[in-house]
């Protein structure tokens, strides 16, 4: 059976304190995966009070808890996450075009500070409701957390640079495949950071790789490229608990995996802003000397 490590030594790149996770999922008991999604991680259910452990490993301070495609669009289970962390967490939700404003107040109420979509295979809201929910985000000052194979950025750009809301390019781009520095979808996802909108976001780099752990090469190369370019538009995630590993050699070290992706960055302002102050941008959250530890 898979084990999550949730100790052990620490990151060789110390977080600095208040630092926000702002990818990840957890679960608690009662929230069954319903049709159209990929199924619960393998092992031990990720709790939050597991996820606990691993923000004291790692020095992590705040953490963003989005939706896992498991659930669809059932969101229960965050609104449940979210109640048991308190405070130092807020939520990114799974909705679809048709959301009403009653539930939007809701899931606002619970914590919700944006909504996914993953139009990938299992995710719960493809790019129809692009549109829509960006107009439903940006009335509520919501941000959108946006999913796709990041080949196809070039077919999408248009529809992206007009977003009103501000928006996260999720996991690295997400299959760049082939995609080098000097590629048109590079120079796409360039243009659209500095349209002043977006973020990007590094986690779950093992996703996106081509080239493969230890040092993920090919997504290296980009991330630097973009870190040094916008440094204010970089946001950082763990990906725990690493929901695609189903077997042990599969499950990645968090503090090397820590180590070897906030290494990209080029310089301890950019960790900061990358850690802290990008982060509370994005998500609206409260300066850290705000938030309740």
């Amino acid at each position: 059976m898979l084990v999550r490590t949730l100790s052990g030594k620490k990151p060789k790149i110390a977080l600095p304190k208040g630092s926000v996770d702002t990818q990840m999922h957890m679960y608690l008991p009662g929230f069954p995966a319903l049709p159209g999604g990929p199924g619960l991680p393998a092992g031990d259910l990720p709790t939050p009070q597991q996820y606990r452990q691993l923000m004291d490993w790692l020095g992590i301070g705040r953490v963003i808890i989005t939706q896992g495609n498991a659930q669809q669009r059932d969101n229960g289970n965050i609104i449940a996450c979210l109640k048991e962390m308190g405070d130092v967490a807020r939520g990114v939700a799974a909705v679809g075009a048709d959301v009403s404003d009653a539930e939007l107040d809701a899931l606002g109420e619970a914590g919700v500070v944006g909504l996914r979509i993953m139009d990938l295979p299992g995710g719960a809201t493809d790019l129809s409701a692009l549109e829509t929910l960006d107009a439903k985000a940006a009335a509520r000052g919501l941000m959108l957390a946006i999913q796709f194979d990041g080949s196809h950025i070039l077919d999408h750009e248009t529809r992206l640079a007009a977003l009103k809301s501000r928006w996260v390019f999720d996991h690295h781009g997400k299959f760049f495949s082939g995609v080098t520095v000097e590629s048109p979808q590079i120079a796409a996802t360039r243009r659209l950071i500095d349209a002043g909108k977006c973020w990007f976001k590094f986690a779950g780099v093992y996703e996106s790789s081509k080239s493969g752990g230890p040092a993920y090469e090919d997504v290296a190369d980009i991330a630097r490229m973009l870190a040094s370019h916008a440094p204010e538009r970089i946001v950082w995630g763990t990906n725990w608990p690493h929901n695609l590993a189903r077997e042990q050699k599969d499950y990645p070290d968090d503090a090397s995996l820590t180590d070897t992706v906030l290494g990209w960055l080029p310089d301890e302002t950019s960790l900061h802003r990358a850690l802290i102050d990008n982060p509370e941008e994005l998500f609206g959250l409260p300066a850290w000397t705000e938030a309740k530890a």
